[in-house]
């Protein structure tokens, strides 16, 4: 069988979520099924890292799709073209865009619809492109494939899909996180906040990632707090709206807040896995990967009590109200002074991710690309 791959998000050090999900998945199954071709469908030239066996096949379409208008010509005209001229049988598409002009059985993967719940998450041309097209690309594919039982559920009933059109495949985390060492989380203190304790949130930052009450709520704790603890931003700074930046200018604490932008994955071991705490109080979800990250550190969470993020961490977490900057303060607090906590939370998480990698997540997408490929026959 010939199956195409929209792999246009993978890209050597730039990825996102979506990115990972998208590499971690392929480079299992094109492994695992030697007997197919895979044809990964790139916008520029790929890094060798991504042509995971020898059986895939990569192929660079035009245009390089980073804009609405580049998106229509991407999918709308070289896709179909490329899926004809290589004869493919089935075309994955793990980004949630997909070709509405080809009869070949189609898989699309939804990560969520966050788009269609707050209309000020993206720049105005982006979110027409996404509210005109992502129905169209749910009602048209054969199948669709998400990543948590709330997106499924969120799909299902914005977009009027049939459930049993839709199969959840969760997402895992990323190699390499472990507990690590006291001597190695002392050097990580020491690199990063002169030695003392400090919280993490992890994320590009968007307004949905609701940076803003985290601001405002840790500013809070620092009235009172006696251990000199920082709080360090690690993401790509995409957004910062009045909201974000009044939160963080009216900040009394401002210099113990630390941004480091985007960091190599193997820094980010080493930062989550000396923090007191992951804080992820995101407004939306369909799934929330860091949240795995922590339980693989054995390291507590906060998050969110709303979309996927409950389904997530079960009971190895403290959920709150994501916009109640005072729960999430006394979040902040509970964690930093009750040992008995953070060490219940730990012990929970390493039940909580046992439900979770990305061998299931391969294995379950490869279910779903066989269900697609047997429905259309």
């Amino acid at each position: 069988m010939r199956i195409g791959v929209n792999t246009r998000l993978l890209l050597a050090g730039k990825m996102d979520g979506i990115g990972w999900f998208t590499a971690e998945t392929l480079k299992r199954i094109v492994t695992a099924h030697p007997e197919h071709e895979f044809y990964f469908f790139f916008d520029r030239k790929p890094d060798p890292q991504f042509i995971f066996f020898t059986n895939v096949h990569p192929i660079v379409l035009c245009p390089q799709a980073r804009h609405p208008i580049l998106w229509y010509l991407f999918f709308q005209q070289s896709i179909p073209r490329a899926l004809k001229k290589y004869k493919i049988d089935l075309f994955l598409s793990p980004d949630g865009y997909t070709s509405l002009d080809t009869t070949v059985p189609t898989l699309t993967v939804i990560h969520d619809i966050n788009f269609e719940h707050s209309k000020d998450n993206l720049k105005p041309s982006h979110q027409r492109y996404m509210t005109y097209f992502s129905p169209q690309f749910a009602r048209y594919s054969t199948r669709i494939a998400t990543v948590s039982n709330y997106s499924k559920q969120d799909i299902q009933n914005t977009y009027h899909i049939d459930p049993a059109k839709i199969d959840v495949v969760y997402d895992g985390a990323h190699e390499g996180y472990r507990p690590l060492p006291q001597h190695e989380q002392q050097q990580t203190r020491h690199q990063y906040t002169e030695g003392n304790p400090y919280f993490i949130f992890i994320s590009t930052i968007i307004k949905r990632k609701n940076l803003a009450t985290l601001l405002t709520a840790f500013d809070q704790y620092k009235k009172n707090d006696h251990m000199k603890t920082k709080l360090l931003v690690v993401g790509k700074k995409v957004w910062w709206g009045d909201e974000l930046a009044s939160a963080y200018e009216q900040m009394h604490h401002k210099e113990d807040v630390i941004f480091l932008g985007r960091v190599e994955p193997e820094t980010l071991v080493h930062l989550l896995g000396s923090s007191l705490a992951l804080v992820y109080p995101s407004l939306f979800e369909g799934f929330g990967i860091p949240i795995l990250e922590a339980f693989e550190s054995e390291i507590p969470v906060i998050t969110s009590n709303c979309t996927s993020m409950p389904e997530v961490a079960g009971n190895a977490a403290l959920l709150i109200e994501p916009t109640n900057a005072a729960a999430l303060t006394d979040a902040l607090i509970n964690i930093a002074e009750t040992p008995s906590l953070r060490e219940q939370l730990v012990a929970n998480g390493r039940i909580q991710r046992t439900r979770f990698s990305w061998d299931i997540t391969a294995n379950l997408l490869w279910e779903s690309m066989m269900r697609t490929i047997n429905q259309q026959a």
